[in-house]
C-alpha cells in the first residue's frame, strides 16, 4: 500500500519504522528538521563541542519499554543519566534536593518547622496516592489534585515546594493547572515512574551523542523517503484513497492510508473532512507553549553548588504561581565541560544574552479532563476513510507514549491491509 505519514516526531518515525518494510510510505515534515521534541543542537564552546539534548531528554528501561526495545533494534549506544530534583523558592530564599544529600544542603532547612512539616507531607502524600490507585480511599478518579488535597488539609508550602516543582520537571507543566489535574492520573504517572515511594527508583539513561542519534538510526532505510520543509495543507478522503495536498502537489497525491502524527490541534487545521466526533475528540487537548533556552548562565542553577540537581525547579518571585525549569545537561548527558550547559524553560528574558545558544519553541499537551475524557475515544477514531491517529498526546505525553502509539497504528494497520 501506499501510506503518508504526516509528522516526523516519534509517533511518525516509530509508525514508518514498521511500515516500511512492505509498504511504500512517504513522511512529510514541515520543519527543515526531522525528530520533533528529539532535538539535539551543537554547542560550540571554548573547551570543545557538545552535541545537547534540548526536549527529549531522558528514558528508562522499567517505564520506557516500547522505546527500549527500538533503541535495542536499532543498537543504538546509551548511557547511565543523573536523575535528581532540586528546588528553589525565590520568595522565601529556600533551597532543597529530593535525595539525601541534597535535602538540607541549606543547613538551616534544618531548624525549619515548616520545611520539616513539608517533608512530613510528601510522605503522607505518596500513601495517599498509592491509596487512590488502590481504590483503598473515596476519591473521585477525575477529581482535580488540588481539591483533594484541600479536602485533606495539605498546606501551600507542600504544593509550592515540591508538588508544583514536580510536575514542572516530569511534565513542563504550567503550575496554574496543576492543581486541576485529575488525581488519578496525576498520581498513576508518578506511580509508574516510582514517584509515589522511598523505595528502589527507576535506573534513567540518556542516548550516547544525543537524541538525534537514534532520530539518524531509524530513518536510515527510508531517510530518501522524508519530504522535510513540506507542510500538508490538506487532508480529505475520498473513494478511491485519501488526497496528501502540498505547496508544492496542490493537486495532491493519492494514498491508500494516511497517519496523522502531528499535535492534536494542528491537524484539525489540514484534515478537511474531519467529523464531528474527531472534531471533538482533537479539539478537547489544549496545548502550552513552552521556550526552552541552552545557555551556559549558571544563575538559572541554585546558588547553592551543593543543591544543584538534573532538574532544578525555582519558583519565582511575584504574586502569581510560577515557575521556571532548568535542566543542568553536564548532569543529564555527562557532558565534560568546564561550563555549566543548561536548559530553561519560560525565564528566557532572565537569561544573560551573551551566554545563549539556542532558544527553542515547544508545545506539550495539558492534560486536564476535557483531555483524559478524548483520550477514552481513541479507538472510535482509528482507520475511519483509512485515516489513523499517532501522539504522544495519546498518554501521559512522553516518549515512550508517541513510540508506543507509532507501534499500535502500524499493527492496526498491518492487521487490515
Amino acid at each position: 500500500m501506499r501510506i503518508a505519514i504526516i509528522g516526523s516526531g516519534i509517533s511518525g518515525l516509530t509508525a514508518a519504522h514498521r511500515l516500511q518494510y512492505r509498504h511504500d510510505v512517504t513522511v512529510y515534515e514541515a520543519d527543515q528538521r526531522i525528530g520533533g521534541h528529539a532535538n539535539t543542537v551543537r554547542a560550540s564552546l571554548d573547551d570543545g563541542d557538545f552535541d545537547v539534548d534540548t526536549g527529549f531528554i531522558v528514558y528508562n528501561q522499567r517505564n520506557y519499554p516500547v522505546f527500549s526495545r527500538l533503541l535495542s533494534e536499532l543498537r543504538v549506544p546509551t548511557q547511565p543519566s543523573d536523575m535528581s530534583l532540586a528546588v528553589r523558592d525565590e520568595r522565601h530564599d529556600l533551597e532543597w534536593g529530593t535525595n539525601p544529600s541534597r535535602l538540607f544542603s541549606q543547613r538551616r532547612n534544618l531548624v525549619k518547622p515548616t520545611f520539616l512539616a513539608m517533608i512530613g507531607e510528601v510522605l503522607r502524600w505518596n500513601r495517599l496516592g498509592q491509596q487512590v490507585l488502590a481504590g483503598t480511599v473515596d476519591v473521585d478518579e477525575m477529581a482535580p489534585v488540588g481539591d483533594v488535597l484541600a479536602e485533606r488539609r495539605f498546606s501551600a508550602r507542600f504544593f509550592d515546594w515540591y508538588l508544583t516543582p514536580l510536575a514542572a520537571a516530569i511534565w513542563s507543566a504550567d503550575p496554574a493547572t496543576v492543581d486541576r489535574f485529575p488525581i488519578a492520573t496525576f498520581c498513576r504517572f508518578l506511580d509508574n515512574h516510582g514517584m509515589l515511594s522511598l523505595g528502589e527508583r527507576a535506573a534513567w539513561r540518556t542516548v550516547t551523542g544525543g537524541s538525534r542519534r537514534y532520530v539518524e538510526a531509524l530513518t536510515a532505510p527510508f531517510a530518501d523517503r522524508i519530504l522535510t520543509g513540506t507542510p500538508v495543507r490538506a487532508v480529505e478522503r475520498h473513494v478511491d484513497g485519501i488526497d496528501v495536498r502540498t505547496e508544492a502537489d496542490l493537486a495532491g497525491t493519492t494514498y491508500d492510508r494516511v497517519v496523522v502524527a502531528t499535535h492534536s490541534d494542528q491537524a484539525l487545521r489540514f484534515v478537511v473532512d474531519a467529523d464531528p466526533l474527531e472534531k471533538e475528540v482533537m479539539g478537547s487537548v489544549r496545548y502550552q507553549p513552552n521556550v526552552a533556552t541552552l545557555h551556559t548562565d549558571r544563575s538559572m542553577l541554585p546558588r547553592n553548588e551543593r543543591t544543584w540537581a538534573s532538574w532544578n525547579v525555582q519558583v519565582l518571585a511575584g504574586e502569581q504561581r510560577r515557575v521556571a525549569m532548568t535542566y543542568h545537561m553536564n548532569r543529564l548527558q555527562s557532558l565534560a565541560s568546564r561550563h555549566q550547559l543548561c536548559v530553561t524553560l519560560n525565564r528566557h528574558d532572565d537569561i544573560d544574552p551573551a551566554t545563549v545558544i539556542s532558544r527553542i519553541d515547544y508545545d506539550h499537551p495539558v492534560f486536564d479532563a476535557a483531555a483524559i475524557a478524548a483520550q477514552a475515544r481513541r479507538d472510535e477514531l482509528q482507520g475511519s476513510g483509512g485515516l489513523y491517529w499517532a501522539g504522544a498526546w495519546w498518554g501521559y505525553g512522553f516518549h515512550e507514549d508517541g513510540a508506543r502509539s507509532g507501534s499500535e497504528v502500524a499493527s492496526l494497520i498491518e492487521a487490515g491491509s
